[in-house]
């Protein structure tokens, strides 16, 4: 019967991204008594998500972007020979079980996912564009916070939102005493998970002699320069680039 299984032929090659993105999480929102407009507790939890990526999902991505409840997951080389349908499944029901443990839930939750196929340069312009999207997530969800505290309720600050621009948003919360760009910079520009290689000393007891060595260890990285920035760029390239 394989030769009536949907889509198990369709391939891709790398480089690619694969997106995973939070289904309903208004239902974790709302059991856990999360903090508005950040929690903490479920940006570590997001985060560990993605370091597992890297450290034991078997799928070896070379780093991970996270805001809010999206994962982006950047790959060069690709298991189960590029194999949509397993990346795809494999990757959501990865991030839900380990976003399960990291919370410690007794309800079920799901990510859906997606392929985005890029070259070298494309991957630096989706990371960019993904980190704007990270701030316009900031200012919605500070926005929205102050609204209701004021009495709206959430569809109607939604709609309030919706037709403001960045700079009457930043008007908004200076009204409340907030300047947003004091705010935590992993609200404001995400969290980036990478491999990162590390010369250590070692003992080789062949020769008898100190040796420099290289290992690959797993970097965290809340303090992310904007990624349109030269500095952000020079970071990005030596990420994707090397």
């Amino acid at each position: 019967m394989k030769d009536r299984e949907i889509f198990r032929n369709l391939i891709t090659i790398p480089p690619v991204f694969v997106r995973l993105d939070g289904r309903t999480f208004h239902r974790v929102t709302r059991n856990l008594s999360l903090a508005r407009p950040y929690d903490s507790r479920f940006s570590e939890a997001m985060t560990a998500v993605s370091e597992r990526f890297l450290r034991e999902s078997g799928l070896s991505p070379v780093l991970a972007y996270t805001f809010s409840d999206e994962i982006s997951l950047y790959f060069t080389v690709l298991p189960f020979g590029g194999r949509v349908e397993k990346l795809n499944s494999i990757a959501a029901s990865f991030a839900a079980s380990a976003l399960t443990v990291a919370l410690d839930l007794d309800f079920p939750l799901a990510f859906d996912a997606r392929i985005v196929q890029v070259t070298p340069r494309v991957a630096i312009e989706y990371l960019v564009e993904r980190q704007q999207e990270a701030w316009r997530n900031h200012l919605n969800a500070y926005g929205q916070e102050a609204l209701v505290r004021t009495g709206r309720t959430m569809h109607e600050a939604a709609r309030i939102l919706k037709g403001m621009g960045s700079d009457a948003v930043h008007e908004l919360m200076f009204s409340h005493g907030i300047n947003l760009g004091d705010t935590p910079v992993w609200q404001r520009r995400g969290i980036l998970v990478y491999k990162q290689q590390k010369s250590i000393m070692g003992f080789n007891p062949v020769l008898g002699t100190r040796v420099e060595a290289v290992r690959s260890h797993v970097a965290i990285d809340r303090e992310l320069p904007r990624f349109g920035s030269p500095e952000g760029q020079a970071m990005l390239s030596s990420l994707i680039c090397s």
